[in-house]
């Protein structure tokens, strides 16, 4: 089922393809409109999500792994269960110390995400 402008209301994790995105890490688009984006983004042990900015609000939840991440100059290691709030244009990033995904949010939407499909 999908609302009047296409959007998906149930979204499989099965039915929707890894896109790579450098050494050792992947993403999934699990959903998006043009208010909010989930990504779903796996590491292998040792990827790197390189420093970077963006205007977008970003909340990142750790699903599984550890990962030190970096946000504004401050660097902590988080775990499965942790989470992080990124505000708009801060300097972020993050090292995969244990493979893992990781779980983003966006608001608004990533334009840029979707350029490449």
């Amino acid at each position: 089922m999908q609302t009047t402008d296409g959007t998906k209301l149930f979204i499989a994790n099965a039915d929707v393809q890894w896109e790579p995105m450098s050494v050792g890490v992947q993403r999934k688009i699990m959903a998006y409109d043009d208010r909010l984006m989930l990504v779903r983004v796996s590491f292998e042990t040792g990827g790197i999500g390189s420093l970077h900015q963006h205007p977008h609000t970003q909340i990142t939840h750790v699903e599984s792994g550890v990962f030190e991440v970096e946000v504004s100059g401050e660097k902590k290691t988080l775990r499965a269960g942790d989470a992080f709030y990124i505000p708009p244009n801060a300097l972020h990033g993050a090292v995969c110390l244990q493979a893992g995904v990781l779980i983003d949010t966006f608001s608004p939407m990533r334009e840029d995400f979707l350029v490449s499909k």
